[in-house]
Parts: C-alpha cells; sequence; structure tokens
C-alpha cells in the first residue's frame, strides 16, 4: 500500500494597511506567477498561496477611487456595464477592488483561474 504525503504549501500573509491599492496587487501578483521564486516556470503553476489581510484599511483616495472603472458583460447585446471604482467599492467592498486589480495584472491563460483560487482576501 502506497502512503502520500500531503504537501502543505506555505501561505504568504501580506498586510494592505496603508498602502495603496496598485502596490498591494501587484506584489500578490508576482507571487500567485511564481516570479518571486527560483522555479518559475511560465508554463504551469509554481506559485504561492497568497492571503492579503486588513484590505478595508487600504490608503486609496476619492479622485483615485472615482477613475478606477471596470467593465462587466452580460453576454446580450447591450448587456455592457461599465461601474466605477465608487460603486464596487460602496457594494462589495474594497476587497472586491483588490481582487479585480489582481486578476488584471495576472497573464491572460489557462493558469490564471488556478492562481485566483490561491488567493485570499480579508478585511
Amino acid at each position: 500500500m502506497k502512503k502520500i504525503e500531503t504537501k502543505t504549501k506555505e501561505t504568504k500573509t501580506i498586510d494592505a494597511t496603508g498602502r495603496t491599492l496598485g502596490r498591494v496587487a501587484s506584489e500578490v501578483a508576482m507571487s500567485l506567477m511564481g516570479k518571486t521564486k527560483p522555479t518559475f516556470e511560465r508554463n504551469a503553476y509554481t506559485g504561492v498561496p497568497v492571503k492579503v489581510i486588513n484590505a478595508s484599511k487600504l490608503s486609496i483616495t476619492p479622485k483615485k477611487l472615482a477613475e478606477i472603472y471596470h467593465t462587466r458583460y452580460s453576454g446580450i447585446p447591450g448587456g455592457l456595464r461599465i461601474l466605477s471604482g465608487t460603486e464596487t467599492a460602496a457594494k462589495k467592498g474594497l476587497k472586491e477592488l483588490v481582487s479585480l486589480a489582481v486578476y488584471k495584472m495576472l497573464p491572460d491563460n489557462k493558469i490564471r483561474r488556478t492562481m485566483m483560487k490561491n488567493l485570499k482576501i480579508e478585511d
């Protein structure tokens, strides 16, 4: 009978208190892609699971929140919705803005879904 070994990956914890949105998101994206490790491979997931804490304490100005936007498309003609950062922050909080910023910084390939599953954001 084979003994199955389970590998526990160590999680990288990033504190977002007082930091800007882009700086936190770029650090998270680099860790999720695995570019901080010497074993980086472009075609395989070699990243580290990342946990962002204190996301609600990000330093972001109201002017910057008004400039940020993202799109949502329902799939039907005329179904494109453009939401500002102010609307998103009011409805879903700053956790959603961090998630969207990281998502846009990751490469657009088949591994992006796996990378996003290894991201945990807490208030």
